[in-house]
Formats: C-alpha cells, structure tokens, sequence
C-alpha cells in the first residue's frame, strides 16, 4: 500500500484506522473521507467529503489522489439496521458496489469488513468454523454474506485484489461504537468510570467473540500487506481474540473497581441478534495464510480501557 482511501472514516474502526495508518505510511498518504467534516482527521492529513453512493464524486477522489488501495468501512450496524433493513441495504451495498467498481476500474487493492453477524442461528457456535453454513437472520448479517460472495466474485472474475476479516465485536476507548449489539462491551467500562454501575441490554449467559482495536487495527494491515499467493479465502478471514458473557466481563472489571455493580435490562432485539451468533471463532486460517496473532486478552484489554478511560474523564472529556 502506497496511497490509502479511507471511506467512512469518522466512524469507530475508521478514525482509529486513520491515525494508524498515518503513522505507519505517512500522513499526506492515507486520505480520509466520510459524509460529515472532521475537524481531527483532516488536521493531520487529507480529508475529503465524501458521500460513497455518489459514484462520481468517489471516482474522482481515487483520481485525484492516484490511490492504490481502498478500505470501505461504510456501513449501518446491526441493531440500527433492524429498525430501517431498506436503507441499511441501500447504504451498505451501495457502498460496497461502487467499491468494486472503482477498485476495478482503477487497479486497487480493497478492504471491505465482514463480520461474526454474518452467521445465523445454524451455523455451529464453538469454534465456528472459516468454511460452514451462513444463514443470518439481520439485515446487517445479509449485507455482510452478499459482501463476502461480491468480494469472492470480483476477484476471481475481474482479478480485484479484494481482501476481508470477519470482524468480531470490537472494543474501544477512543471512539464510542453507534448502533451495535456488541456496543455493551465498550459501554460497561464507560459507566465504570462515571457511574460505578451499568445497566447491561444483553442477557447474562450470552457468549459474543471480542477484539481490542489495537487487535483490529493491525489485522487490517497485516492482511493487505500479505503475500496475496498464500491467501487461499480473502472474504471473509475468521480472526479471534476473546470470547466472554456479560457476566465474565463483568468479574473482570470489578476486580479493577471495587463496588462496580451491573444489572440487566435486556432488549429483544439485541438478544435476538446476539443468540444467532457464534459463541466463539476458529481462526486457524488467518493464522496460518498471513500469520494472524492476537496480542490483548480480557485481563490486558480491560485494565488498559479503564485506564485510557478514567485519563478522560480526569482531562474533563467525559
């Protein structure tokens, strides 16, 4: 990767994505563009407004800059897009195809993430395999497996360098997540810190893989600068770190506050969604196709978030 375009970069993986880039291939080389202005992203290097159905516009950007390599991150999340399926649709594979196409069009290489939502309530939970059944029961989960298969189609059909991982809840203690089941596990050290108390929306025997940015962040990387010969799937890599119920990382924090307290106010449709996904991933082909290694657990991640967390509220950001 030489010359980077971010589209949606304002949200939780793109404005982390950005800096990491940055520091990595240089500020002036990572362009960042998203529907709305970012005063933060565009200090340290370009910024484009960008609105990624607009074809056009999303062309011209790749021109102007001569970019090589493309991450997509536009995207309605999970418990968002069940309350407006039609335009999570419209959004998120409007996105992905214009995508494609310039990717295609201009000889770019192209990230699009997937996710643990793109597998449903029979796909098996432990261990869940990189090759099984995907039959999700969300929209998000939808767009994601049409993502997959428009990934897979484009690179065998048109030789687009398209590459993916399957992204699992991520947490964060940068940006706050928008509209995700997962989002509990970055809120409940938020209200660690303020409140000493969390009310959970996710019942407390529900098991969900989870990733540390830091984790995520470096996947990205180390997956578009691998040796594209050893790559055997692309779309969609399974990658882990750790799985956990509201209820084991809940243990962990109160053992970093003493007092914490956590009880439950489930919704439905986060439950729903939450128990048609896997309990935990087998990554054992992003592991041996690019070398794929975790690097944070529940006990590092957790002390780390609290404190980067309680720095912020000490620096009157909360």
């Amino acid at each position: 990767m030489k010359k980077i375009l971010i589209v949606g970069a304002g949200g939780q993986i793109g404005s982390e994505l950005t800096t990491y880039l940055r520091s990595i291939y240089g500020d002036a080389n990572v362009v960042a563009s998203d529907m709305r202005e970012s005063k933060a992203l565009g200090e340290a290097g370009p910024f484009e407004l960008l609105d990624a159905l607009d074809a056009k516009a999303y062309a011209g950007i790749v021109s102007k800059y001569k970019i090589d390599s493309i991450f997509n991150l536009v995207a309605l999340l999970s418990a968002t897009g069940e309350k407006i399926p039609q335009k999570a649709w419209e959004i998120n594979i409007g996105a992905l195809m214009n995508s494609l196409e310039i990717a295609r069009e201009n000889n770019c290489a192209l990230f699009t993430p997937s996710s643990i939502g793109a597998f449903g309530p029979s796909t098996p939970k432990d261990k869940t395999p990189q090759d099984t059944l995907m039959r999700p029961t969300t929209i998000y989960g939808v767009c994601k497996v049409t993502g997959e298969l428009l990934g897979d189609y484009y690179h065998t059909r048109f030789g687009v360098d398209t590459r993916s991982v399957r992204f699992p809840g991520l947490i964060s203690s940068l940006t706050l997540p928008g509209g995700g089941t997962t989002d509990y596990a970055v809120e409940i050290f938020y209200e660690a810190v303020k409140s000493g108390k969390f009310t959970c929306p996710v019942p407390s025997d529900v098991y969900m893989d989870m990733m540390y940015m830091p984790d995520a962040l470096r996947a990205c990387v180390e997956l578009m600068e691998a040796d594209p010969s050893k790559l055997v799937h692309r779309n969609s890599f399974n990658i882990a770190s750790m799985s956990f119920t509201p209820e084991i990382i809940c243990a962990e924090v109160k053992k970093l506050v003493p007092g914490f307290t956590m009880d439950y106010n489930v919704d439905p449709v986060k439950e729903s969604i939450a128990r048609s996904w896997p309990n935990s991933l087998d990554d054992t082909c992003a592991r041996e196709e690019w070398g794929w290694a975790p690097k944070w657990d529940l006990a590092s991640m957790s002390a780390d978030m609290l404190e980067k967390i309680k720095e912020k509220k000490a620096k009157g950001l909360l």
